[in-house]
């Protein structure tokens, strides 16, 4: 008799804990895979926005140095702006192609009057799982990746500042 209690009393504690052990393992397995399907989904955005933010800050520091450097050549300038895209990791979801794939245009002020202006272009390998919904990302190449591209700017002399550097250099003496 003894050995029947102690059996009783234990297996309606572990009758107890079953019941709870097999709800939570059914919840596990229909919420954990919606859960990582949600994490794929929101990280192929996360990984385009960064990218695209460094190539807007690499363009951007760039088209700031053209203009306040004249004797910079395009060849310094471009490895410049790759040293500001390393910042993107070597992976392709980020940029695809490696490190010397991005395209890099420069137009100096001696070409365009006094606007500089440097577009930074690279692509980005879609996650297999956002295959279909690559469209909207942008524009997709050959290879069915995701084509970046950023331009940027920069005025070297305002429209509203009037004369020229002797006047001012004058205007202080």
């Amino acid at each position: 008799m003894g050995s029947r209690a102690r059996e009783s009393w234990t297996s309606s504690c572990i009758d107890v804990l079953r019941e709870r052990r097999a709800q939570a393992t059914v919840e596990a397995a229909v919420l954990l895979p919606s859960f990582l399907i949600l994490m794929l989904l929101a990280l192929q955005p996360v990984c385009i926005l960064y990218t695209r933010g460094v190539m807007e800050s690499a363009a951007a520091e760039t088209a700031r140095l053209m203009i306040t450097s004249e004797a910079e050549s395009k060849a310094s300038l471009k490895a410049f702006a790759l040293r500001r895209l390393a910042a993107v990791p070597d992976v392709e979801i980020f940029h695809a192609g490696g490190p010397l794939s991005w395209d890099i245009e420069l137009v100096g002020a001696a070409e365009s009057g006094s606007a500089v202006s440097v577009s930074v272009s690279g692509a980005v390998r879609p996650l297999p799982v956002l295959g279909a919904f690559v469209g909207a990302f942008g524009k997709t190449n050959a290879h069915g990746d995701v084509e970046l591209k950023v331009e940027v700017a920069y005025e070297g002399r305002p429209s509203w500042l009037e004369g020229d550097y002797d006047s001012w250099v004058s205007t202080w003496e």
